[in-house]
Formats: structure tokens, sequence, C-alpha cells
């Protein structure tokens, strides 16, 4: 039995589980074989020089493959960041861990397009693309856990613990920090690519390249299996910290490591994606209404939910391009779900949102 386990049988865990597994399969058959384009997957499986083919297998499923990587690992730092800290308004993008994870991916695209040249020549063209799509998510990591650091430490000198308003408000003043410096590092890079960081910051999820997907899958995979196996001494947390090392948890020791698999998911995924915020807000805090506090599940649920989540959200924004003839960033559909519904738990009585953490 594990630390925290409690005696919830193995068929309430599995059943929110494959009852998320059954959304995300739904919404991946739609988002193939939907779009802003008719495509029919009996022509695509029929002709395999058709047209057919191409859009759904060489153009949408790539990226579906993206959007489902990319809710999964916002959703399960979302639900692992509600547990640490104790409260339901903790996500990567409102505690600033996205924020500084584009400032990260976006001083190593800027080196990277400067020496670009260089790479290419004393590399080679494959050896420069294989590093580059390995470095970007690395610099994000590395932003995204130093942004996590800072407000965490902020916030606890501030109010000697780690939830209240501070968390919140040093989340927000990361964030504008590493806007500021994301815009000063625009200048250093040439008008054509400073639209593109503009474009992505915006959280766009577009055709990834075959070793950018593969990066990314590692990074979210790796911090992903982390949190999953410390999901029983979660449910321990939610008795405080001092209750919880009585009870055999080693708090310090699991702070450090969610902190590092957060930061290791939200750095693969923003350094491909963007800002694409409140996914990890909106998804753990539906479930956690619905499934209770127990993480053995929430995590999971999350995971898979969270996948859906941003699946529909990339696929109605594809679908309004023919009526508003162009394509929504991702970001700005999943930000006019999540924005209300942070207004509505921020507007909550304190005590009631420590009630859900």
């Amino acid at each position: 039995m594990q630390e925290g386990e409690e005696p919830r049988g193995t068929t309430g865990i599995a059943r929110p589980v494959l009852i998320t597994a059954a959304a995300l399969v739904v919404s991946l058959v739609l988002a193939t074989l939907l779009g802003s384009e008719s495509a029919s997957l009996a022509k695509a499986i029929a002709e395999p020089t058709g047209l057919d083919r191409v859009l759904i297998f060489e153009v949408r499923l790539p990226r579906v493959v993206l959007a489902a990587i990319a809710g999964a690992g916002l959703s399960i730092v979302g639900a692992s960041f509600q547990a640490l800290l104790r409260n339901p308004l903790a996500e990567p993008f409102v505690l600033g861990v996205s924020g500084g994870a584009a400032l990260g991916a976006t001083g190593a695209i800027a080196i990277g397009a400067a020496a670009a040249g260089w790479l290419q020549a004393t590399l080679g063209a494959a050896a420069a693309m294989w590093i580059g799509a390995a470095m970007v998510p690395g610099a994000a990591l590395v932003g995204g856990l130093g942004a996590t650091l800072l407000v965490y430490a902020i916030a606890r000198r501030a109010e000697h613990g780690s939830s209240g308003t501070s968390i919140l408000l040093a989340g927000v003043m990361v964030n504008a920090i590493a806007a500021a410096l994301v815009t000063f590092l625009k200048v250093f890079v040439g008008p054509g690519r400073a639209q593109q960081l503009l474009r992505w910051l915006t959280g766009f999820v577009d055709l990834p390249t075959a070793s950018a997907l593969a990066a990314t899958a590692i990074y979210v995979g790796v911090g992903s299996a982390v949190l999953l196996s410390d999901a029983a001494r979660m449910n321990l947390l939610a008795l405080g910290d001092d209750t919880a090392g009585a009870l055999g948890v080693d708090v310090r020791a699991l702070t450090r490591r969610t902190f590092f698999a957060c930061s290791c998911i939200v750095g693969g995924i923003v350094a491909l994606t963007g800002l694409i915020g409140f996914v990890g807000l909106v998804v753990p805090h539906a479930l956690r209404r619905t499934l209770g506090p127990d993480h053995r599940a929430l995590l999971p649920a999350s995971m898979l939910a969270g996948a859906a989540m941003v699946l529909l959200c990339d696929l109605a924004s594809r679908m309004l391009f023919r009526a508003l003839g162009t394509e929504l960033p991702v970001g700005a559909v999943t930000a006019m779900i999540g924005g209300p519904v942070f207004l509505a738990l921020l507007a909550r009585p304190p005590s009631a949102r420590a009630g859900e953490a």
C-alpha cells in the first residue's frame, strides 16, 4: 500500500479514468476528421497519394497529437500545483511558470537564430535541427523552474506559507517581468522572426516537426510519470506539511520533485505551442468537484480530460476559420473559457476555496 492510500477500491479509481479516456477518444476522432476543409477517412485509406490522406495523416494528425499532449501536460501540472500549494487557483499560467518558460524558450530561439548558420556548417543540417529541437524545451524548462521557485519563495517570505493572495500576486508580477524581457529579446531578431514569436506567444497549435514533437512528448512523459508516482503522497498534503511528514512523506523532497516535473512539462509544451492558459485551472477544478480530492484518480483523469479540452478548442478554432477568415489562437479560446472560471473562483470566500484544494 502506498503512502496516503485511502480505502477506495480500484474500481472507484478506474471508472473516472475510463470515462475521461472515452471522451478523449471521441475528441481525437472529431479533431482528426473535422476541420475547415472536408476530408474523407475512407478516401485517405484507399488513396495513398490522395489529398485526403495528406490532409488527415500528414497535416491534422500531428497537430492533433500535439494538442492532446499539451492539454494533458497542462492539466496534470495544474492539478499537482493545486495539491502542493493547497490553492485551487494555482495554475502554471497564473503562477508565472508559463511566462518563465516562454522567456527561456524565447532566449533560446533568439540565440539559435543567431547561431543557426554556424551550427549547420559545423554539425550539419540534421544535427543542427535536433539540437534546436532539444535546446528550446531545455531552456524553457530552466525558465519555468526559475519562475516557479521565485514565485514560491516570494509567497513564503510574504505570508510565511505557500497559500493566499501573495502567491497569485507574485505570479502576476513574474509574468509581467517575463513579458517585458520577451519584448526586449524581440529587438535582437529580424522582423520576420519577431512576428513568428508574437504569433507563438499567443498560443497556437501548429503543425510540428517530428523532432520537435518527439522532444515535447519526452519532456511531458517523464514529468507526468513523476507526478503520477507521487499521486498518493499528494493526498496527504491536504492534512498539512507537519501531519504529512509524521505519516512518512518527505514534504521537501516531494516539493522539489513536483516543481521540477511541472517545469519539465510546461517547458516542453510552451517551447512548441506558446502560452496556452487556464487549462490547468478549469479541468482539475471541474474534475475535483465531480470525483473528489483523491489524486490517484484526479491526476490521470485530468490528463485525459485536459487533452480532450485542448483538442476541442483547437477544433473550434479551425472550424471558425471559414466564418472569420482567420484562425483563432487556441490560447485565446482557452482564455475565454478559463478567465470567467478564474474570476468566479477568486470571488469566492477564502474558506470555500481552501475547502476545495
